[in-house]
């Protein structure tokens, strides 16, 4: 028979983009817009964030994990790609393996407040702002954008898919820090204090691992997904690295 899920899944966030590094010069600068222009998913990595992707199949290749993926899904923005597609070639899967692209793995779409800081959102949507603190970022979908809730509500049918297709395969998810964090919501059954805790304690670094490995349910119960390890960077830091860590904006993305 079948198992439910894959025998092992790891999500990995991509490798620091140009986004990144723009939005950190833009909040240490105190712009109000982050200096890039063109559409979000045509972003693309860094060099850094190249070193760190291929770091990270350099990792796999040598032998660091419980074997390597034989599916590789990813979300189709160009920074995301770029990371699946250098982590193949630097040996972290077989050369033959496809990269599924799947839209259900975007970025958060953030609408009319894409590209702005903090200070931006206070200067030109202030009602905004104010929505965003009354209701929190799991709930507050600024006009032609998402919530957390909406990425939650993607990425459950997209579990439902890895779970028809790839039940016992080594799978690994490439995306963004919010779908990193809304997959662990929804594989672990949190609530929304207990991931907001986990988005507050630490960002999600660039190519960190997290892993969940099917765990078998006694007899008569159904087994689950259970959480291994998260945020790792040992990839990076085994090959001297640098390790980033650029923070979810207050609301503009590039992340």
């Amino acid at each position: 028979m079948t198992p439910r899920w894959p025998e092992r899944l790891w999500i990995v966030r991509h490798g620091q983009s140009a986004g990144n590094v723009a939005r950190d010069a833009a909040y240490q600068a105190g712009l109000e817009r982050i200096d890039l222009t063109g559409r979000d998913v045509d972003v693309p990595l860094s060099d850094l964030g190249g070193e760190q992707a291929r770091a990270l199949g350099r990792w796999f290749a040598d032998g660091h994990e419980e074997g390597r993926p034989n599916v590789l899904l990813s979300s189709p923005y160009l920074r995301a790609r770029q990371t699946a597609e250098l982590f193949r070639a630097a040996g972290g899967c077989p050369a033959d393996i496809r990269i599924h692209l799947d839209e259900r793995l975007r970025e958060k779409e953030f609408g009319i407040l894409d590209g702005l800081t903090g200070k931006g959102i206070r200067a030109e949507q202030p009602q905004q702002a104010e929505l965003r603190a009354t209701l929190g970022k799991f709930y507050h979908r600024p006009p032609g954008g998402e919530s957390w809730c909406d990425v939650i509500f993607r990425l459950r049918a997209l579990m439902d898919t890895v779970g028809l297709h790839h039940g016992g395969c080594r799978v690994m998810i490439v995306a963004h820090q919010v779908v990193v964090l809304c997959l662990r919501y929804i594989i672990e059954g949190l609530t929304e204090e207990e991931i907001l805790a986990i988005d507050r304690e630490q960002d999600v670094a660039n190519c960190s691992i997290t892993e969940y490995c099917w765990r078998e349910g006694e007899e008569g119960t159904d087994g689950e997904l259970e959480l291994v390890r998260y945020n790792v960077t040992a990839p990076m830091e085994a090959e001297h690295t640098p390790v980033t860590r650029s923070p979810d904006p207050i609301v503009g993305s590039r992340g």
